[in-house]
């Protein structure tokens, strides 16, 4: 941008004060909470007397049980990412090419995303039931004694299970878009089923496969929930040593020089996957409209091979939640089958504190979420102003960065006076709101790419401000991206914790808090009933969100355009 153009974008920008004002706000938000922690985190790793040192990066790296954790960490990450990914791609190819009907596809949809509505440790406290000392598979149905649920393998298949969800929906619109004609030709040419599959549909779908990659690894290598409680001090990784670090000994040096190191290899692999995917190109939509033949290159008895697949794995993860809410029921699982209440009765005494504060939490970053994601959205997509790249970049940065990091980055930052906030509700809320809000953003913008500017040139030539604008014509127009970002911040606000064990206190706490703390005391019965209480209470919510916008979407929004611009 030329030096004239940058001093009119500034006059445009200073001619309207609500946009002013707006800019204002929203950048002193995104210093405080997002590039503060970051830049206290990075000088409580590497400033020592006031000089840059790398000196306790390479003490970490010198450290034996460091560097085993790092490749446990890489290892796990892998693993859980081609698995992960694979399994997305089934349950993706099975949704889109084998003709399943509209309450197949509901059950299945139900199947894979259940997992991304529980607290993270559901799987790991299924897992323990089934395979643990007395665990239903080892111990009644097979009658293996002193078997141990603990380890790498049990590790993986939980994180496998909780994360492939996000793999399936990146994977399946993907597999989608791919046009059927592209097949159809290349099987009237005399192509073999099999070959057109690797010819051509599984190399249109690498974008995805690579995102789905990247966002698996990613996600298993900032989990520290489930080794801390499936692997222990036998497969130790390094979210949990950075997490043990701060907790246990109060180093917040060497926790945030851990959870640093946690960035080299979810830099390189999103390198990797950005020069893999960036070689060749990869489009089948195009302008071009033509009639879409139903494609044969599925052969009937492959699609019943992959509706097999995905049935065992969905009865799989029906059978975990199945057991779950048994364990709730019963007075110790494997011990005493009796059923009782008593440990919904002690989360409802004794948890309910957690309980209390959680929805309260979940209550306020909802609103406040929903609103940040479609004003930031809006402001970035529709909005011209100087430094707008720069807005859209730092408002992504909590969201692309391990959870871990944001948390010791928070704890680090709002320790200590004038910002002493840790130990409040404000800090949590904020950790949730910049966190998982830029999905309410990518949600308003790729809306807003759909929208005629023209509606809002029409508003501002009537007379309305960029306030009044956004208000009442912009606004009801994303609805669905607005409701995105409520039910996103609503999830996550009950599920997550690597972002905010760090932050909680006596004075406000957490579910999944009381849950982590729950398992390592291996009180397994109230730590099943609070995943249940989850569970419903994050179904109950999503469930009216969505019969929410169902009725208010396309009337409110096409009712209030005509309204305003109808004068």
């Amino acid at each position: 941008m030329t030096v004239a153009a940058q001093a009119a974008s500034w006059r445009r920008v200073a001619a309207d004060p609500t946009l002013l004002v707006t800019l204002i706000a929203v950048w002193l938000l995104l210093g405080l909470f997002v590039l503060f922690p970051l830049v206290e985190l990075l000088t409580r790793a590497f400033v020592e007397d006031g000089r840059f040192t790398l000196a306790p990066l390479l003490e970490s790296l010198a450290d034996s049980g460091h560097r085993a954790a790092f490749f446990n960490s890489l290892f796990l990450a892998t693993a859980v990412g081609l698995l992960g990914t694979a399994l997305g791609f089934l349950f993706a190819l099975t949704a889109v090419r084998t003709g399943l009907g509209r309450h197949w596809l509901t059950l299945l949809d139900a199947a894979a995303l259940l997992p991304l509505v529980s607290p993270p440790f559901t799987t790991s406290i299924s897992i323990i039931f089934s395979f643990g000392p007395k665990g239903f598979i080892t111990h009644d149905l097979l009658g293996f004694a002193n078997v141990s649920p603990y380890g790498v393998w049990t590790t993986t298949l939980a994180e496998t299970l909780t994360y492939f969800p996000i793999a399936y929906l990146t994977l399946r619109p993907i597999l989608a878009a791919i046009d059927p004609n592209l097949e159809e030709m290349a099987f009237s040419l005399g192509g073999s089923r099999w070959r057109i599959f690797r010819t051509v549909t599984l190399p249109l779908a690498i974008p995805g496969f690579a995102n789905a990659f990247l966002l698996l690894f990613a996600a298993s290598l900032a989990d520290f929930a489930t080794p801390l409680i499936l692997a222990g001090n036998s497969f130790p990784v390094l979210p949990t040593q950075a997490f043990l670090q701060i907790t246990g000994m109060f180093d917040f040096k060497g926790g945030s020089v851990l959870s640093l190191i946690l960035l080299v290899p979810a830099v390189f692999v999103f390198l990797l996957q950005r020069y893999w995917v960036g070689r060749r190109t990869y489009v089948t939509v195009t302008g071009k409209v033509g009639q879409r033949s139903r494609t044969r290159a599925m052969a009937p008895w492959a699609g019943v091979l992959l509706i097999v697949g995905c049935s065992l794995v969905a009865a799989l993860i029906a059978y975990f939640y199945a057991l779950l809410l048994y364990a709730s029921l019963v007075v110790a699982f494997g011990a005493n089958n009796s059923f009782t209440w008593a440990h919904y009765h002690v989360i409802f005494t004794e948890g309910l504190p957690a309980i209390r504060d959680t929805l309260i939490i979940a209550a306020i970053g909802m609103p406040l979420g929903g609103f940040y994601g479609v004003l930031v959205g809006y402001l970035i997509a529709r909005r011209q102003f100087p430094g707008r790249r720069a807005m859209e970049l730092v408002a992504m940065i909590n969201y692309a960065l391990p959870g871990t990091i944001v948390g010791i980055a928070y704890l680090i930052a709002f320790n200590d006076p004038p910002l002493a906030l840790t130990g409040g509700a404000l800090i949590i809320v904020a950790a949730y709101v910049f966190r998982y809000s830029p999905t309410g953003i990518r949600a308003t913008v790729a809306l807003l790419q759909q929208i005629d500017r023209s509606l809002d040139e029409a508003s501002s030539s009537l007379g309305a401000g960029s306030g009044e604008t956004f208000r009442r014509v912009t606004l009801p127009l994303i609805a669905p991206a607005f409701f995105a970002g409520l039910g996103v911040v609503f999830i996550r606000s009950m599920t997550a914790i690597s972002a905010t064990i760090f932050l909680v206190s006596i004075s406000w706490t957490l579910i999944t808090v009381r849950i982590l703390e729950n398992m390592t005391e291996l009180s397994l019965g109230p730590a099943a009933a609070f995943s249940v209480f989850v569970i419903v209470v994050v179904f109950v919510v999503i469930t009216g969100l969505s019969a929410v916008l169902a009725r208010l979407r396309a009337p409110a929004a096409g009712a209030a355009a005509r309204s305003f611009l109808g004068g």
